[in-house]
């Protein structure tokens, strides 16, 4: 029996040694190691031998097993070594690789890059802020008075009395001509937080507001401005009005109108008939702005305006739930 063991452990080891593939070893453990292997069915006949042999004869068995089942590992391991990527069938090293699905950009990020470039071929640059601000710069040196409506604890998050949520980005243009000196030609794209939520307000929004300041900027040269921008994001022939109106950092100031893009101004529900749909506003920078940056109104003028991403977006869309825009319903954002 001894010697029928060491015959199997020299020719087990010779034909792993051998083994050119999985498949190979596979019929290797089959043969020694399977439940009618040649070293199982010597383990399973321990009982008829003598009993005194039986201790050393299973002994080996077991040491030869243990053998074996090293063998056989170490050899698959230098098989893989070896074939490496070939072991996948058709698979071919030396093609490129398949790119992986990205996805695409948030349809609220496709009309803010679309808005902030059109002004970025005017000459404007972009001009960043922080989102947590004080009160300073998001309404004092906005001239915007403590009794202001705009103050209300519900419009407005509060993180104590001097400290608050960004409500616009008009905090950026104040820290801007803080520090640059005229000509100053900016627009500040970025998120805003007011407390208000319905099917055209939410909590969280993105406004992009511009800022122009220089000797002799008129109110001409806003209209020029505001006129080329609406044309070019919803059509060329799309008219545009401005209708007097008050924002406590601008004098004169305006809403702007466009020809509502539902009905092409015939007058709709979307529009309450009128055939004009409100985008943003604007206005000339009121002097006390201006000093409050410490540059002079007698010598410099310049002019303001904001508008909300999400409101452009629905407009150029047909979209009538700001919420969509937020619920991250896939059926809704692949149409963009």
């Amino acid at each position: 029996m001894e010697d029928r063991l060491r015959s199997i452990e020299d020719e087990a080891l010779e034909a792993v040694a051998k083994a050119q593939d999985r498949e190979a070893i596979e019929q290797i453990k089959v043969r020694f190691l399977g439940r009618k292997g040649l070293l199982t069915n010597i383990l399973k006949g321990l009982g008829s031998l003598p009993k005194e042999e039986r201790p050393k004869v299973g002994k080996h068995a077991n040491q030869v097993k243990v053998k074996i089942e090293h063998a056989i590992k170490e050899r698959l391991k230098s098989i893989k070594r070896q074939a490496g990527p070939r072991l996948i069938k058709g698979f071919d090293p030396t093609l490129p690789g398949r790119a992986l699905p990205l996805g695409h950009l948030h349809p609220i990020t496709q009309v803010l890059d679309e808005v902030c470039s059109v002004f970025e071929r005017l000459g404007f640059s972009a001009a960043k802020g922080p989102e947590i601000e004080l009160d300073f710069y998001n309404f004092e040196a906005l001239n915007i008075p403590p009794d202001h409506p705009a103050r209300d604890m519900q419009d407005t998050f509060y993180v104590d009395e001097k400290v608050l949520l960004r409500t616009h980005t008009s905090p950026i243009q104040v820290r801007t001509m803080e520090v640059m000196k005229p000509p100053i030609r900016i627009i500040a794209p970025g998120k805003v937080y007011r407390c208000d939520s319905d099917i055209t307000h939410t909590p969280m929004f993105h406004q992009v507001e511009g800022l122009m300041v220089d000797r002799d900027v008129s109110f001409a040269h806003l209209k020029g401005i505001l006129t080329h921008f609406a044309q070019e994001i919803f059509h060329r022939d799309t008219s545009v009005r401005f209708r007097p109106s008050f924002f406590p950092f601008t004098e004169p100031s305006a809403e702007i109108d466009i020809q509502c893009v539902i009905c092409r101004g015939d007058g709709c529900r979307v529009c309450s008939q009128t055939g004009w749909l409100e985008v943003l506003g604007a206005g000339l920078v009121h002097p006390q702005v201006l000093r409050n940056v410490n540059i002079d109104p007698e010598e410099y003028s310049g002019f303001a305006f904001g508008l909300g991403i999400e409101r452009i977006a629905m407009l150029k869309y047909g979209i009538n739930d700001i919420r969509l825009f937020f619920d991250n319903d896939l059926r809704f954002l692949n149409q963009f």
